[in-house]
């Protein structure tokens, strides 16, 4: 069995992967705290010219300290990895929430947006402004409070500008100005996209939303949208207020708070008490690995998957509850997603490699992990999924399945397919009560 560390941190399985990072598992063997761990290739960042803009990314999360924000705890360095510790949420994304339920009740919605306007303003106060908010980048903590995340995207105030000029974001929440390339206020773009994902949360569905990129910006630029018949009207009227398409008039924070429907029991969030914000190790970081020499250190090699240990298992369970570990239902669908198999792991990932062909996808095989890419249905953006398979028993093996790029909407359907397509691999527990069916069947 494999035991990589970091530091003080023992690393465990993969829980996200893109093109310039992957997030892992890790807890800290001192405290015992479970982390999210962040790793990123030096050359990587290097040669895509990130530098300056991964080391903004991760002081502002430093600068910004609040409930409802993501907590960075340190950063960490080697030769060839820059290592980012995550405080580690366990509820998921917002997203996944509303794709399951659909549209939430009215005080569930109110109470999330109630800590999202919380936390953006606490952003703003430190001349942070997100840039990207949206329900996938809002997590859920285990207690169902948000926590906001993904600032990469994020701008922090220039000497002597007041108007930001970047046009970024995810075109669905973006704000009309931002659109128009004339300067915007990051704050009040950033209440705009606050309001889409209200009525996200109300709806179930997005206020905005086109397959044609000029007709979708042509309805934000002139606020076209509809209110469904049952949306509360004191929600509905601050929703008009904030989805106002002139940032001039457009409602602001203060007097989104003193609004009546959004103030009914609202309690402002108890902040952290003021503390020093230490940014040397992010300097260290980049400039001078050879001060902190963090590498990882495996005790010793396996030839086969990666075998997952009680640590990996207890998160996977979601408090030993050991059947979420095999995709009950097939509507129960997160951008992360698993399945087992009692097949050998050569057998699995070949399977998995004619499956994902036959579905017109370019795959990448590389020890006991793949990659699959392509294009997405529209042919707008790039799709890609990362899968790994893992030991859990000598005779089960568990196939990871994650979201590397593209729309999270997307990636359910090509779960779905995908699996659909290896049901001679997939192994499903029995029915209760019928030890000779299986549920897949």
């Amino acid at each position: 069995m494999v035991v990589r560390k970091v530091g003080r941190y023992e690393i465990g399985r993969t829980i996200g992967e893109g093109t310039f990072a992957k997030v892992k598992f890790a807890q800290n063997t001192e405290t015992g705290e479970s982390v999210a761990m962040k790793i990123l290739d030096r050359a990587t960042i290097l040669k895509h010219k990130m530098v300056d803009q991964i080391k903004r990314e991760i002081s502002i999360m430093k600068l910004v300290r609040h409930p409802y924000v993501v907590r960075l705890h340190e950063v960490l360095a080697s030769r060839t990895k820059i290592y980012i510790i995550l405080e580690f949420i366990t509820g998921g994304e917002l997203f996944d929430k509303i794709v399951r339920q659909g549209r939430l009740s009215e005080n569930e919605s109110r109470r999330y947006f109630q800590q999202l306007i919380d936390g953006v303003d606490y952003c703003h106060s430190k001349g942070v402004y997100h840039r990207d908010l949206k329900p996938e980048n809002l997590l859920l903590d285990s207690q169902g409070n948000l926590k906001i995340s993904d600032f990469g995207l994020s701008a922090l105030p220039q000497h002597g500008a007041d108007l930001l000029h970047t046009t970024c974001g995810t075109p669905n929440y973006v704000a009309p100005e931002v659109l128009s390339h004339k300067g915007y206020h990051g704050s009040v773009a950033d209440v705009w996209s606050c309001g889409v994902i209200l009525y996200v949360l109300l709806a179930g569905y997005l206020p905005f939303d086109e397959i044609d990129l000029s007709t979708l910006y042509g309805k934000i630029e002139k606020a076209e949208f509809s209110c469904p018949s049952w949306f509360p009207v004191g929600a509905k009227a601050l929703i008009c207020k904030i989805l106002d398409p002139n940032p001039d008039t457009r409602i602001r924070i203060e007097d989104i708070r003193n609004d009546e429907w959004f103030a009914r029991n609202y309690t402002p969030v108890k902040n952290f008490e003021c503390e020093d914000v230490n940014l040397d190790d992010v300097f260290a970081a980049f400039t001078d690995p050879e001060v902190q020499d963090f590498s990882e250190q495996p005790t010793n090699k396996n030839a086969g998957p990666l075998v997952l240990n009680a640590f990996d298992l207890i998160i996977l369970s979601q408090g030993l509850n050991l059947s979420t570990l095999f995709d009950k239902s097939q509507d129960d669908v997160m951008h992360q997603t698993r399945f087992v198999t009692q097949k050998p792991p050569q057998v699995v990932l070949s399977s998995m490699e004619i499956v994902a062909q036959s579905m017109s996808f370019k795959t990448h095989i590389r020890n006991f992990k793949m990659r699959i890419e392509g294009l997405s249905a529209n042919k707008l953006w790039q799709f890609s999924v990362i899968l790994e398979v893992f030991e859990v028993a000598p005779t089960f093996f568990m196939v990871d399945v994650q979201k590397a790029a593209g729309d999270t909407a997307e990636y359910h359907k090509f779960y779905k397919n995908f699996c659909s397509n290896l049901e001679d691999i997939i192994w499903k527990p029995p029915e209760e009560g019928n030890g000779q069916r299986f549920w897949w069947q």
